[in-house]
């Protein structure tokens, strides 16, 4: 009956009717001050804390809208994401809560084709642009120096993060002769000195209370250093430890094998009671191998000579193209855990004293670790790089 009578109105009349039904459904865009930063391997959208609503049940609708999720395409393309979970995060920095911190950060993982908006987590490669991002906005001030130190207070996990960086003309410098494989050309180099990482989330370096657990009939180490994780040895899973992210993706059932352990060790962790429960930034999970000098390895430089042993790590579901940086500081501390599936697969004459060096899907990673009498893990030290990209304002529209 309604098309029917919609059928005998004249087109002008129908044309008035649609454009009014539009008009009904435009306002205006939303906007706040942000900036977008490059952090190690990952990018973010940057806020202010000050910026955004005191109410942080607000926060997720923003969140969600500003990077483009979900997105059912899985490219993100009316946001700032990317499409991958090394590029759908959001960090947001303020005024310190904490005695030993100038500055408070809170990282978010976005889901990239549904709504998940997961604080359970830090982001070591972002936590590299807190730093410059806190200098440059003046939330964090070392005036007359050519350095700054910042110590970051990480919301996520409540630990502390020293985060020293050249400065230049009053902004954290970006230019540099330091490179990180997986990023292009050279820049400033920024040091991470993560204070006391073990027990992020679960309070416990072993939260399991055992050095390896069976899932799946695989043998798995979990381990809680900078991010909860859980490293089982390629050979275990009848898989090359040198595979890509693409030959990772492609394969027939590693990506779900992968999963159900994940879950199933999350579980164990303690950090949540039911397998679909668990989220999908933690436990991370990651694939390790002895290196060798097959021809390969040869041409990755990851060699016996190079590595001290092979990685290859997951991120919210999707093969990373390098290595988280909380992965790679739970690897350093499992390498020294005496029976872990990492200590079984590490070169026993380290290449570089300084630290163990991991080579990840993208080149060779060097994590310095420093270790009390008893093996207790003190801190742990990386470098990275990080750039400002832009700041201005970041506009979304409401849809939810």
């Amino acid at each position: 009956m309604f098309k029917q009578s919609l059928s005998r109105l004249p087109r002008s009349t129908l044309s008035q009717t649609n454009l009014c039904s539009r008009r009904s459904l435009q306002t205006k865009q939303n906007s706040l001050p942000a900036a977008y930063y490059r952090g190690g391997t990952s990018r973010a959208v940057f806020f202010n804390e000050n910026d955004l609503p005191k109410d942080r049940k607000d926060w997720a609708s923003i969140f969600r809208n500003v990077i483009g999720s979900p997105d059912p395409y899985g490219r993100q393309l009316d946001g700032m994401g990317g499409g991958l979970s090394s590029l759908s995060k959001v960090c947001i920095v303020g005024p310190s809560t904490h005695k030993d911190a100038d500055v408070d950060y809170t990282f978010v993982s976005l889901g990239i084709k549904n709504t998940d908006v997961d604080y359970s987590s830090n982001c070591g490669n972002m936590s590299s642009a807190v730093g410059p991002f806190a200098f440059d906005t003046k939330l964090f001030s070392a005036d007359g120096t050519d350095s700054a130190s910042v110590r970051i207070h990480n919301t996520n996990t409540g630990k502390i993060i020293h985060a020293s960086f050249p400065v230049i003309d009053g902004e954290a410098a970006s230019s540099g002769d330091f490179a990180i494989d997986g990023v292009a050309g050279t820049a400033a180099r920024v040091q991470l000195d993560f204070i006391n990482p073990a027990g992020s989330v679960t309070g416990k370096l072993l939260p399991t209370g055992e050095v390896t657990d069976t899932f799946d009939g695989v043998k798995a180490t979990c381990i809680d250093v900078g991010n909860p994780c859980v490293f089982v040895r390629a050979s275990d899973l009848g898989v090359e430890g040198n595979l890509t992210p693409d030959e990772i993706t492609a394969h027939p059932d590693l990506l779900s094998r992968l999963n159900s352990i994940r879950r199933q060790a999350g579980v164990k962790m303690g950090i949540a009671d039911e397998l679909e429960k668990v989220p999908g930034s933690v436990p991370k999970i990651c694939v390790v191998a002895a290196p060798s000098s097959d021809a390969r390895n040869v041409e990755q430089k990851q060699t016996p000579d190079n590595v001290d042993l092979l990685a290859r790590a997951l991120s919210v579901g999707q093969p990373h193209k390098a290595v988280p940086i909380t992965v790679a500081l739970a690897l350093a501390a499992a390498a020294r855990v005496s029976g872990s599936t990492v200590s079984g697969v590490v070169s026993k004459d380290q290449v570089d004293s300084a630290g163990i060096t991991i080579g990840h899907a993208s080149g060779n990673l060097m994590v310095g670790a420093n270790f009390e009498a008893d093996g207790a893990l003190t801190s742990a030290t990386v470098f990275r790089t990080a750039r400002r990209l832009f700041e201005g304002r970041i506009f979304w529209k409401n849809d939810e």
